[in-house]
């Protein structure tokens, strides 16, 4: 995390990460926490239906694909757009922790312009973590897994317990989420960045 404020600079005292046992296997889908999510949800017509993948250690990959909907300039994708990606993709990280996180700070550099129809290839992996801050990193690239580097970010999460989301988000949404009969999809709606 070169370059990086101080804010996303990792202390002293800070820990390796430790991916939990029981976390998503390598090379494993992670679907949609919450099918109504910009960044992940299948439900939302404009969204960037990210799909993330268990990796290595505490890393995870994602793809999107730029479509129309998420330009800026003309034929660009926008940036917020690739921001949200990248959000999204180190907020997959917290599947691997077995935490519930949310975005605390993000900052983003932007290296190249990605054009409508190309395919952001993302790698996001936690540095360190101390007490309830999980540092992490992300680069997106384009035409491929190892092409050039379009956008890179650090980032700082901060472990929450599932009460934010319930004291914070819409009542109608949260009464929703807490009532489906699915246990599992209950869960997995608060256990990544909203």
């Amino acid at each position: 995390m070169s370059g990086t404020s101080a804010a996303l600079t990792p202390p002293a005292d800070a820990v390796a990460p430790v991916r939990h046992p029981e976390a998503p296997a390598p090379g494993e889908l992670l679907g949609s926490h919450y099918e109504h999510c910009f960044g992940c949800g299948g439900e939302q017509p404009h969204g960037l239906h990210l799909a993330a993948r268990a990796g290595e250690g505490v890393s995870v990959t994602a793809e999107f694909t730029v479509r129309p909907e998420h330009q800026g300039a003309p034929g660009l994708a926008h940036g917020g757009v690739l921001a949200t990606a990248l959000d999204e993709t180190l907020g997959s990280l917290s599947w691997l922790l077995r935490v519930i996180a949310v975005t605390g700070r993000l900052e983003t550099d932007f290296s190249a312009p990605v054009p409508v129809g190309t395919v952001l290839h993302v790698e996001a992996r936690v540095v360190a973590v101390h007490g309830r801050k999980i540092y992490s990193t992300a680069v997106g690239r384009i035409g491929g897994p190892g092409g050039p580097v379009a956008v890179r970010a650090d980032a700082l999460f901060v472990e929450v317990k599932v009460d934010h989301f319930i004291d914070n988000g819409r009542p109608d949404e949260i009464r929703a989420a807490m009532a489906d009969p699915d246990q599992i999809k209950r869960a997995r709606a608060f256990e990544v960045n909203p």
